[in-house]
């Protein structure tokens, strides 16, 4: 016998109101949930979570098409993430390189975050306007073209004009390949494979730390790393040739009349009239969430070579470590976010890794350094393994590749000091080092740093709103649906019309039929 779900009031509108609605529902089991009906009618339920599956289960709930679109995405993000890091982790070799401070090293990593903004909006508005297959294609080409210019600038001025233009192209891989990876995906298997999809990032990291331990520490051998990162990059844009587009993206565009570009602007216009909070609330949480990337990440390797005095591959060492807790943290919390919530696993991943700070920075020995790097990462990068899902969920469903890379990428764009900071107070301030000098103060720094972050994020995702189980798979494609909507429209009112004269006609019959027996009588 079917248990009927409580009826709720509906969700709020307004920026207050949902604070105060998303507070309260983060302290309630049930997940308030909008149901709409064929008629486009809606009404609002109390939902209890599913309870968790077997992850092998939900695997096999992705038939081959789907496992192929998954890992093509995957791999994609997990290439551009090794064409990032393949700097980060070498800031100390390309500053010896350039003769430059590291600080101003840092500053080709502020260029590259400003302008994948760009790269996120040009790109992701063709992959929802043609697919998502050949902007995926050209910007991941075009960036293994952008790392082989990079082993040749021969000035920083160069290299620094290069890395700006790398990241123009970089901007638009990841909302293109978050939208391929997951929309085939069953709902639900979606918190375990958003997961696993954002460890793509810790994945590239752990390869391009990886590649440095094997060339060594030696200045120029930076060179051979960017070499790896081009191969990859390249070799994914050819293998997104051997696959069409997503069979979603194409059944949507057949249902659909030719959509026109007036269509398709008139239908963006629309969106972000009626979507504007919810995109200025996505922006302001990514942000927070790349500050806490940032600020743990791009400086732990210089972190340990310059305050801790581990030589080259035992800070590589340590890092690979720590990136590993990434992948495995991100692909657990993800996973459980099915369950518990994305907002739940969300807040409290990020206030357990505020907790975790003093473990993380004290520690001197690479033992130390390996196990705190492990557990710190396996929360930080916990919470962002429900970001992919979590921000598909709340995009407007017709621009699934536009929103999420977008939102993303601008709060890249407000973070891409993060690393130049760190680095800029970091070699102002000095602490004294285990052998008793002056050392560059990343610990206290880093420290600082992730911890305001942390509280950010958890107090953002507990007064924001959640989606989770959201069904968009009927949208068409962007452009598609103002045709749509205005013919439901109609629909609706022809509908509402038949009523009325049904029960017009119905009324009059009756009356007629009360004459006759008067007549009668």
């Amino acid at each position: 016998m079917a248990i009927s779900n409580a009826p709720v009031d509906p969700v709020a509108k307004g920026i207050i109101a949902t604070a105060k609605q998303s507070w309260g529902d983060l302290f309630r089991w049930k997940q308030r949930v909008v149901i709409t009906n064929e008629l486009g009618e809606s009404y609002t339920e109390w939902h209890a979570p599913e309870r968790p599956r077997n992850p092998i289960s939900l695997f096999m709930l992705l038939g081959a098409k789907d496992w192929v679109y998954f890992l093509v995405g995957m791999y994609a993000w997990t290439a551009d993430a090794f064409d990032f890091h393949a700097l980060a982790i070498q800031t100390v070799k390309l500053s010896n390189y350039y003769e430059r401070t590291k600080t101003d090293i840092t500053t080709a990593i502020t260029l590259t975050l400003l302008l994948r903004s760009v790269g996120a909006a040009v790109f992701g508005l063709l992959g929802d306007r043609f697919g998502r297959k050949w902007p995926m294609v050209a910007n991941l080409i075009v960036l293994g073209l952008l790392q082989i210019a990079t082993i040749y600038s021969a000035t920083f001025e160069q290299f620094l004009a290069v890395r700006s233009l790398f990241g123009l192209f970089m901007g638009g891989v990841y909302g293109n390949a978050v939208s391929m990876a997951l929309e085939n995906c069953p709902t639900e298997a979606r918190g375990l494979m958003s997961g696993i999809l954002q460890q793509g990032y810790a994945l590239g990291y752990v390869l391009a730390a990886c590649a440095n331990l094997g060339v060594g520490g030696r200045t120029d051998t930076w060179k051979t790393v960017f070499w790896i990162a081009a191969g990859l990059s390249i070799s994914a844009g050819l293998l997104r040739c051997c696959f069409s587009e997503s069979e979603q993206f194409r059944a949507a565009k057949a249902a659909g009349r030719h959509i026109s570009a007036e269509d398709f602007w008139a239908e963006t216009r629309s969106m972000l009239a009626k979507e504007w909070r919810m995109c200025v609330y996505c922006i302001i949480l990514m942000t927070w969430f790349n500050y806490y990337a940032h600020t743990s990440q791009d400086s732990y390797t210089t972190f340990m070579l310059e305050s801790k005095e581990l030589p080259n591959d035992a800070a590589t060492r340590a890092s690979i470590l720590m990136n590993t807790g990434s992948c495995v943290g991100g692909t657990i919390i993800g996973y459980l976010s099915q369950f518990i919530g994305r907002r739940r696993a969300i807040v409290g991943a990020a206030l357990i890794s505020c907790c975790l700070v003093p473990a993380w920075i004290l520690p001197t020995t690479e033992a130390g350094l390996s196990a705190s790097g492990f557990w710190i990462q396996f929360f930080v990068q916990g919470a962002w393994g429900v970001v992919p899902i979590h921000l598909n969920e709340l995009s407007p469903p017709a621009y699934r590749s536009t929103f999420p890379g977008l939102a993303y990428q601008l709060g890249n764009m407000v973070s891409s000091p993060a690393a130049q900071i760190v680095n800029a107070i970091s070699e102002s301030h000095f602490v004294l080092s285990r052998g008793g000098k002056l050392v560059d103060g990343y610990g206290p720094t880093m420290g600082i740093a992730l911890a305001i972050v942390a509280v950010g994020i958890a107090v953002t995702a507990a007064l924001g709103p959640e989606k989770r189980g959201r069904s968009f798979e009927r949208a068409g494609p962007a452009g598609a649906n103002i045709h749509s909507n205005s013919e439901k429209v109609v629909d609706c009112i022809s509908i509402s019309d038949s009523k009325i004269h049904g029960a017009v006609e119905l009324e009059s019959g009756r009356s007629e039929n009360k004459v006759e027996q008067g007549h009668q009588l």
